[in-house]
Parts: structure tokens; sequence; C-alpha cells
């Protein structure tokens, strides 16, 4: 029982009813929609509502006639009253049998409690983390890796068909410089005098790479012609590095549906043939020996050389590729979560998609701005065991994986992060993710101690619910009944954050009511409605973490 839905329908129809006798005049096709908010102070009620003010500049009517001709005409068996307060808001107070009815909802529903059907099944793809595999990931990538597998399981929770993709950085210079530093470092470690690559990478993790090649065939291709030699650590390395890339994210519970090679786009030809579909429609055009879009003719600031004078494609003119083959594959919705840096970046791309044909508003771009560690009170810039930047997995080692991932999205991407890891390690009621995973383990306690006592615990649903009198009881039932509508909203607005909060809020309800009321051995009744309400705390709590990526411990 969705009780808002239930009471923005009674208000639709109060409206109705009351331009129908003539007690306003309004035309309902332009009517404001009916938001209903929650009261900061219990004793308005329990929803509000200021849509007599709003439609009151519509119509040029006082305010409170409107208000007190809806408020004559709202009916329904859950509704105690309608009071008119201040200018024109209404304050509506509910008959307590809603609560129960809900609850029994909620606990019928069991573990599907919270899915909804916001998405229609609308084809979406999330694209993210797709770090160039010439290297481990660092603490900057764990937050877009976070954000982007929770954003998807929350999508799927609100009724989206939604795909997981990593687009995998494997041509260019990038793998060229991965190639001749693996070399280098090869060479060096069989004695062999050499200069290492201006534009190489530094890392132990190369040294690491160059010494199992050693390992694994020792010195046989010291004599090899260069080239060839650089064509063969270019793909060993690119397989090693991919396969921990791999192993990273999986240890951080990141998972994708596709791994998406730039090379195909490469050998395929899918970049001429966007630049055959620019040239055919006259937004292309040669300068200086460069193919150039013409992207300001969809408000790009400047045109973009696509192909430069060497013939070599830019990035651009992979990722247009990129983004025609996403569009050719179904997708209504492509979602990508880059770094802050790549802001300027989101004009062209959007500017190339209007050229193919595609509506450019079918490409969301969300950008994540910067972390940072502390720990002790000050930054951490660098990783104890190599002096670099520390990796995602030296923050999972140092503070758990549960930890990091709530860490990672428990504020809103539009906002840096300061990562505090004392936080984050802590046992207490300050950690936020500790907090909530102590109120589940809390209620397999619970169940447990149920068991030991024989106590039965079927047909909870069917229980007198409305034993559930007390005000943190009432609290909570409420609380839970939110939660659908919070899935759907944080979809909408692509905001996983919202669930991180509300699992705290929630479990922060719970520990009160836990804290004031004995749920074993009091009444038969009271008893068995207290463990239907604990049973939908937790129900409720496992479905948000899930979303969230994180484990739902039965013991701490």
């Amino acid at each position: 029982m969705d009780i808002k839905k239930v009471l923005q329908q009674a208000i639709q129809n109060a409206v109705q009813e009351a331009v129908e006798e003539g007690l306003f005049t309004a035309d309902m096709d332009r009517l404001p929609a009916i938001v209903l908010d929650v009261p900061p102070q219990k004793e308005f009620g329990d929803y509000a509502t200021n849509f007599a003010m709003q439609t009151a500049r519509l119509v040029k009517t006082n305010p409170r006639i409107i208000a007190e001709a809806i408020a004559s005409k709202v009916k329904g068996e859950w509704l105690d009253k309608a009071v008119i307060a201040g200018p024109g808001f209404i304050n509506f107070y509910l008959r307590p049998d809603w609560l129960y009815a809900m609850l029994k909802d909620i606990l019928q529903q069991g573990n599907r409690y919270g899915n909804t059907h916001t998405g229609k099944g609308k084809k979406v793809q999330v694209e993210f983390v797709s770090a160039n595999p010439t290297g481990p990931l660092h603490v900057g990538h764990g937050r877009g890796a976070v954000v982007g597998s929770a954003l998807a399981n929350l999508l799927q929770a609100a009724g989206y068909d939604v795909s997981k993709e990593f687009y995998i950085n494997d041509a260019g210079n990038q793998i060229d410089n991965l190639a001749a530093s693996v070399n280098a470092r090869y060479l060096e470690l069989l004695g062999r005098p050499v200069e290492f690559p201006e534009d190489g990478y530094h890392g132990q993790d190369i040294i690491d790479t160059a010494q199992r090649i050693i390992n694994r065939e020792g010195d046989r291709y010291l004599n090899m012609e260069p080239d060839k030699r650089l064509a063969v650590f270019k793909e060993l390395a690119l397989t090693e590095k991919l396969a921990g890339l791999k192993a990273d994210l999986a240890s951080f519970n990141v998972t994708f549906d596709v791994w998406f090679s730039e090379r195909t786009l490469h050998n395929s030809h899918a970049i001429e043939e966007v630049c055959r579909i620019f040239k055919e429609k006259g937004y292309m055009y040669e300068q200086d020996g460069a193919l150039w879009l013409r992207s300001t003719a969809y408000g790009d600031d400047k045109d973009r050389v696509v192909i430069r004078d060497n013939s070599v494609p830019t990035y651009l003119a992979a990722d247009i590729a990129y983004h025609r083959d996403k569009l050719s594959r179904g997708f209504e919705t492509l979602i990508n979560i880059w770094g802050a840096d790549h802001h300027g970046y989101i004009p062209r791309v959007r500017a190339a998609i209007a050229a193919l044909g595609y509506d450019p508003d079918c490409l969301e771009v969300l950008i994540l701005q910067m972390v940072s560690l502390y720990q002790n009170g000050e930054l951490v810039k660098m990783s104890k065991r190599t002096g670099q930047g520390v990796t995602l997995l030296e923050l999972i080692e140092e503070v758990g994986r549960d930890a990091a991932r709530f860490f990672f999205v428990m504020r809103s991407i539009d906002s840096q992060l300061d990562f505090d890891l004392d936080l984050a390690k802590s046992r207490s009621n300050e950690n936020p993710v500790y907090y909530i995973q102590y109120a589940h383990a809390r209620i397999c306690s619970i169940f447990r101690q149920v068991k030991e006592a024989g106590i039965a615990v079927d047909g909870l649903a069917e229980g007198k619910l409305d034993c559930l009198q007390e005000t943190v009881e009432i609290d909570l039932i409420k609380k839970l009944g939110d939660y659908p509508e919070e899935v759907a909203n944080a979809a909408q607005e692509r905001a996983v954050h919202r669930i991180a909060r509300y699992a705290h809020e929630l479990a922060g309800l719970f520990h009160a009511f836990y804290n004031q009321c004995r749920i074993i051995g009091v009444d038969s009744d009271l008893q068995k409605a207290r463990l239907a309400l604990v049973t939908a705390v937790q129900n409720t709590i496992r479905h948000s973490l899930g979303i969230l990526g994180i484990d739902a411990p039965e013991k701490m």
C-alpha cells in the first residue's frame, strides 16, 4: 500500500470534484503536480502539501479557499482528518490502520521489497572505470568503480534493463609506452644498457612484469629484433595488466557484463565508417591535412580534429565510433562515469552523437570529484609500500572492502570526498557502515535466540500488527514505507548516496527501537508483531546494502 500515491490520487479526485462544483475555477490540465512532504514536526500530521498555494498563483484565488475546498472533499478510510494551516498548507493526519496494512504488504513482498517498476524495462548502459590497462588501479579509480557498480544495482532494482561495460583502452600511445617500459626493464634486469623511455611507466609493477617474463622465458627474447620484441611484450604486458585489473575489481565486488576492446574499433574499420557518415552529411571537412568534425554546429565551442594530418585517428575518433556502437546495440540511455578532468570532453561527444543522427540527450555523463585520503588527521598522498599513489588493493587491505565501498558512495559525486581511514577502520557507531551492518547482525542474533527458544516465526504477516503502538515502532514502520520511493527517486536522480543515507537512517531507528522495546518474552501477540517488524527491517537493510554491493553480516 503506497499511501503517498493513494493520498495524491485522493487529492486529485478532491480537486476535480471541487472544480466541478464551482468551489474554484481551474483548468485541470494546467494544475501543478501534487507534492507531499513529511512535516518536520509530528503535530503537523503525517503528510502536508502546498498544492493550494501553488495553484492559487495560476487560478488567482485565495489559497485558503482552495485548501478548504480540497480538505472538505478528500476521502479515504485511511484518513483521520485534513487541517488547513498558515496561508494554505494542508496537513493530513492518517489513521494508524494504514501503517499496519503497509507493514503486512512489506512482509508479504519479502526480499523483493524495494524493487520498483520505475524504469519500465528501459535499456541502459553504464560505462565506468575504463582505466588504462597499464598499471594497478588507484584510489581515484575506486570511487568510480563503486558508484558505477552501485548505480547499476540501483537501476536494476528500479526496473531498468542494465548492462555494465568497461572500455579497454588497448590501442594508442599508452599501450606502446607500456611495451617500451617493460622492454626497458627486461633489458635492465638482464644487465643490458638501456635508456628508459621518456614517456614510460616507472612503477614497481612494470619491473615485476619484466621479472615474470624472465622467470617464465629466461632471456629468449634478448636477441630478438627490437620491433618484434616490443610487439611480443605489448601483448604479454597487456594480457597481464588486464587480468590484474579484472582481479582487483572483482575483489572490490565490481564486475562487468561487457569488456569492450578499443582495438576492435580500429580493426573493424568502425572509425572509417563514422568519418564516411560525417562526410556524407557535410559535418566533416579537411583543413591543414587533417579531418575535422564540424562540432560547433551542435553546440561545441570549437570544431574538433578526428583524423590527424598523419592519418592517425584521435582519441575522439575512437570514442565517436564507440558511442555509435553502443547505440547500435539498442541502448536507450548511455551513462558514462568520468573523472572531473573530463568535464570539457562532454560537449564534443554530445555533438558527435547528434551529428550521427541520434538524440544527444541519450548520453548522461556523471562527473566524479576527487578523493583525498586522511589518516591521523593528515593527508595521505603516497603508498607506504611503493612511495607512489595508494592503490585500490592497499586501501581494501587497510579498511576492508565493505568500508571502502560505503565511504566511496556515502557522499554525492558532486562533492569532493575526504576519506577518513581511521573512521573507516573503527568498530564504533561513528563508523556508518559498521553501524548499519551491526543493525543487521543484531537482527540475526535475535532470530538465533528465537530459534533456541523454540518460538514459531511462521505467519508473521498475519499477526496482530496493531499491537505496535510505541512511537519508535510507528517511526520505524513509516521509514520502511519510504523505501520504494527512495529507490525510485535515487534511480531517477542517479544518486546512489541516497540509498547509503537511507540505510544509515533506518539502522538508527532500529537501534532506538531495540534499546526501548523488548522483543522476546513479552505478550505473545506483541512478540509476534515485533518479530514481524524486525523481519521487515532485516529485509530492507539487506536490500539496501545489496544495492551498495556491501555484505549484510549475520555476526559482528
